[in-house]
């Protein structure tokens, strides 16, 4: 690009993420970069256009000489962390578009939030209380399953004295020890994949352990083994809600093994976050919340595979804590954060 080395495209542009708190940045050849913010795409109109050549550099910088070399020769979407400049750290996702190099860089917040920061409500940190059973923050990409995640796990970090192990596709956030053994396991560098990670974590010595991405049958396997094995287990799914987050648990086994499966996880569940971020009125975006709870009827529904019914025990059981999503829904209108032509809209989308 005339005037800037790739170097200087790659710190300008970082420095706007940070600048207009952009969450994501998108680099594709022949188009300008493209900063997402506050859920909203918007063009860096100061580069027009970015290059083939300065997109081979770029991807260089940011996997380095030697990865970015095999990235270009295998054509295999890399992910990695990426640090820039007073510490500001990203996810990076470089893969092929059309048989050129494209490029997806999430912003990770350096601070990790509390949930009242978040707006989530108080009835999650019941579960940084328990010394085992399974919770499951769901979501589609980019709705804060992660931050979620991190905030529940910090708290739990600043509560209590226990060893935490997460396993992570890249690290993201950077946990500071403070009441904890934090040991913070990265897939490719410090283990080879999540399911190797996840059976080592028995001789480990674990009493939470942080799955970043439940992602096989072999891992989901083996974090309900570690949940059923007195345990703490977090970990994310890509569901919608409640109910296909458990049906998907249980669909990825055989049929032979279902029926196991389910009373696995009827034992070892504690509770399902399903969120989405909606755009609010002053232009942010706000979470709104599903939360099941496994309760006895909850996990009676669980194993006797009436799955189906579990929306129903959750409307009426709002006294319990549970919340369902049109609660969430009507409690952000009634206060006057998000409008409802937004609320039209978030429903017309709500299929992942």
């Amino acid at each position: 690009m005339i005037g800037r080395t790739a170097q200087e495209i790659v710190d300008e542009l970082l420095d706007k993420v940070v600048e207009t708190k952009a969450s994501d940045l998108h680099l594709s050849v022949g188009k300008p970069p493209i900063l997402r913010i506050n859920g909203k795409l918007y063009a860096v109109s100061e580069i027009p256009s970015i290059g083939r050549n300065d997109i081979q550099e770029i991807s260089r910088i940011i996997a380095g000489e030697e990865r970015g070399r095999l990235f270009e020769q295998n054509q295999e979407e890399l992910d990695l962390p990426f640090e820039h400049k007073g510490g500001y750290r990203f996810r990076v996702n470089l893969y092929y578009s059309s048989r050129e190099i494209a490029i997806a860089m999430r912003a990770i917040p350096s601070e990790i939030k509390n949930l009242k920061q978040l707006n989530l409500p108080s009835e999650l940190e019941q579960f940084i209380h328990y010394s085992q059973g399974f919770v499951l923050i769901t979501g589609p990409t980019g709705h804060g399953k992660t931050t979620t995640m991190a905030a529940l796990v910090d708290m739990i970090n600043k509560t209590r004295v226990a060893h935490i192990i997460t396993i992570e596709d890249p690290i993201e956030y950077l946990y500071k020890e403070d009441k904890c053994l934090i040991h913070q396991r990265e897939v490719g560098n410090d283990t080879p994949s999540f399911a190797q990670a996840l059976k080592m974590a028995f001789r480990e010595d674990p009493n939470v352990v942080v799955i970043g991405e439940m992602r096989d049958l072999e891992s989901i396997a083996t974090a309900l083994m570690i949940a059923e094995t007195g345990h703490l287990v977090f970990a994310t799914l890509h569901t919608n809600d409640s109910s296909q987050t458990i049906n998907r648990i249980v669909d990825v086994f055989p049929a032979s093994q279902q029926a196991q499966i389910r009373m696995q996880l009827s034992v070892t569940l504690t509770g399902v976050v399903s969120q989405r971020l909606v755009s609010a009125k002053d232009g942010t975006l706000v979470p709104a919340i599903e939360l099941l709870l496994a309760t006895p009827a909850v996990r009676n529904l669980i194993r006797e595979g009436e799955i189906a019914q579990i929306p129903g025990v959750m409307q009426t059981s709002s006294g319990s804590g549970m919340i369902t999503m049109e609660q969430s829904i009507k409690e952000l209108v009634n206060s006057g954060k998000v409008s409802q032509e937004e609320v039209q809209l978030f429903l017309h989308g709500a299929e992942i």
